[in-house]
């Protein structure tokens, strides 16, 4: 008896299956930086779930110290429809819910729709911060061996 190809999923199963077990943070903000996506690694990351983060804005994980920086970025971008970093990845710091900040490496794109305009800003998100301290334990090494003459490597 021949077998018949499994039915291939609708695009709505295959969209939900996606966002529900993609570990990384997966983020899809509006035009006007409202949270539209939140995925459950966006749950995990940042603490928040995505019934507290949808229709939010942005601002709920941008440190108040960053979001200037971060609004000028994002309205840059959506105004040319391409983003400045091209898709690179980049470490930053984020919120989390419990108020503790986060390192985070991110990369961020634009979602263009079928007639060429600009829906949103999409991101994807990891935790960095075990590299960071890592990172920032090597700099301590660097900066000791630097001033110490590499005195204490001889002994």
């Amino acid at each position: 008896m021949p077998m018949t190809a499994p039915t291939p999923p609708d695009a709505a199963e295959l969209y939900e299956g996606i966002v529900r077990q993609t570990t990384e943070a997966l983020i899809f903000a509006d035009c006007d930086g409202l949270i539209r996506l939140w995925s459950s690694g966006a749950e995990a990351l940042f603490g928040f779930s995505a019934a507290e983060a949808l229709g939010r804005s942005l601002d709920l994980i941008i440190p108040e110290r960053l979001r200037a920086a971060h609004w000028a970025g994002f309205n840059r971008a959506i105004a040319a429809g391409r983003t400045q970093h091209g898709g690179q990845i980049r470490t930053t710091r984020a919120v989390h819910r419990d108020g503790g900040k986060r390192y985070v490496d991110m990369s961020f794109g634009l979602v263009i729709g079928r007639d060429g305009s600009v829906l949103g800003s999409i991101a994807m998100a990891r935790d960095a911060s075990a590299k960071r301290a890592l990172e920032e334990a090597l700099r301590g090494c660097r900066d000791e061996l630097a001033r110490t003459g590499g005195a204490a490597a001889d002994r």
